[in-house]
């Protein structure tokens, strides 16, 4: 079986497959940072860490360019940590087991973790070449984008000094970012002291919901993919009406950018009979489910498992369930409203991400993203209302950052279409991205830098389907280097 390493250009891929081999999720980028500090030093380049792990690495110019404009080559270290329930994998210690499936790359029941890390093989790549023309670069790496793009809220002037910045995490061949969505945080908890009384009768059951998509939570929310946490609850309300069921504990999701793929809910009905038709009732949601989703997903998986040992199982009181259910299923979810002026773009989305209760606690957290300022602000404010009318105990919006506002007459634009059409023979899209970037954050920490975000194609980052196409990387390659030279 071939392997990444046999795939061209070269320079690229053996720079990806070694990032596969270095865990690194948002907020374990140590050893990823490590190596491309290292990396640097052995290249004899300046190399720049700052107190948040980003890594600066400086390029000189090519002989007969040192009067042209230094660039910035820009991209994240980290990686969205999803598996498949089936998979046993750890994230902080397992490398990526990459495989070639026709036209594509993919991992082993895993993200693969393209998304951003052919961007940094690319740079890494760009670094080490002895054969490219360019004027001065800098390599800018930064950390932890994935969970708050806290690497990028810490760059500041000096640390970079280019005024030209290229971006490399999009993820379609052909189409230049000139702007992206700004997102919030919201998330509310309900406190309680859990009961934990089971009667003899009762029967304790686990309600798995799987098999769902999932996906990037600004790329792929257009999509109208099922939210594992929303189809959960729906259930659970329509449950607690018809049984009076209990509910002892929930979970789905784990991550605020990825939407939730699988959750799970441990409850206790009164009585075989009940039980009997709750499992009637499982059956009948996972045939709605998937009526109600098909042609968006493949199959959805729902089932109900009876548990046994559970005379100490710990109970959420029965009116903190009423509320939580009816405030889940009361709030927004997925695309808030499209763009007027630009077509099928979306401007404002909601995703529910995480639901997990714990001893005494149980948490919701929302990424809500906007292109504009007042309608995250708007949608943020709505979800937090929701949570006040269900008296739940602690609201709070955090890690807001900005959006990217788009400059249609920007200079490095103009050339990268040029060069563009040169190469193809066509012109590129030139698009807003609702997904978030850095590029917002470093921008406002570093004014005046002109910038377009662009990269080969990714399909489905934050799940485990996430796939890297070969070719579009030897274009994005042949591409990134033109540019260089063209500027």
């Amino acid at each position: 079986m071939s392997s990444i390493l046999d795939l061209k250009p070269a320079n690229v891929w053996k720079h990806f497959h070694a990032l596969t081999q270095i865990p690194r999720p948002s907020g374990h980028c140590e050893k990823v940072t490590e190596y491309i500090e290292t990396f640097g030093k052995k290249l004899g380049l300046e190399t720049n860490r700052d107190a948040a792990g980003n890594i600066c690495i400086r390029k000189p110019a090519t002989p007969g360019y040192e009067k042209k404009p230094a660039v910035i080559l820009q991209s994240h270290v980290d990686m969205v940590p999803q598996a498949n329930s089936n998979i046993r994998f750890d994230f902080t210690k397992d490398p990526v087991r990459s495989y070639i499936d026709g036209e594509w790359v993919k991992a082993e029941g895993t993200t693969l973790g393209a998304d951003n890390g052919v961007g940094v093989a690319a740079t890494l790549a760009v670094l080490e070449a002895d054969d490219l023309q360019h004027g001065p670069l800098e390599g800018l790496f930064t950390t932890d984008e994935e969970t708050g793009m806290y690497g990028a809220l810490a760059v500041r002037p000096g640390f970079i000094n280019g005024k030209i910045m290229l971006n490399l995490d999009s993820e379609t061949d052909g189409e230049l970012y000139i702007g992206c969505a700004g997102g919030a945080d919201v998330s509310a908890a309900f406190r309680y002291n859990n009961e934990t009384f089971v009667y003899r009768d009762d029967v304790v059951v686990k309600v798995s919901l799987t098999g769902l998509k999932g996906g990037h939570s600004g790329v792929d929310i257009h999509l109208g993919r099922a939210n594992a946490n929303q189809l959960m609850f729906r259930f659970l309300k329509d449950a607690m009406q018809t049984y009076h069921i209990r509910l002892a504990s929930i979970e789905g999701g784990n991550l605020r950018n990825a939407i939730p793929r699988e959750a799970f809910a441990t409850i206790v009905v009164e009585g075989k009979e009940n039980y009997e038709r709750l499992l009637m009732m499982v059956d009948y949601y996972r045939e709605l489910y998937n009526r109600e989703f098909d042609g968006i997903e493949d199959k959805i998986e729902m089932k109900a498992e009876r548990q046994t040992g559970s005379g100490k199982l710990k109970i959420i009181p029965a009116d903190v369930q009423r509320k939580l259910t009816h405030a889940v299923v009361g709030c927004p979810n997925g695309v808030v409203n499209m763009f007027a002026k630009i077509p099928d773009t979306v401007e404002t989305s909601v995703n529910m991400a995480i639901v997990k209760s714990g001893d005494n606690l149980t948490e919701v957290k929302f990424l809500a993203r906007s292109s504009s300022e007042s309608k995250k602000q708007a949608i943020c404010s709505r979800i937090e209302s929701v949570f006040a009318n269900a008296c739940a105990d602690h609201i709070e919006s955090g890690n807001d950052y900005p959006g990217w506002n788009p400059n249609p007459d920007s200079r490095i634009l103009r050339i990268m279409e040029k060069v563009f059409e040169t190469q193809r023979g066509y012109k590129p899209k030139v698009e807003v991205m609702h997904a978030g970037l850095e590029c917002g954050i470093i921008l406002a920490n570093v004014p005046g830098v002109d910038t377009v975000s662009f990269g080969p194609t990714i399909r489905f980052p934050h799940s485990p389907d996430e796939r890297l196409e070969i070719a579009s990387v030897g274009k994005f390659w042949e591409y990134l280097t033109a540019i260089l030279k063209a500027v």
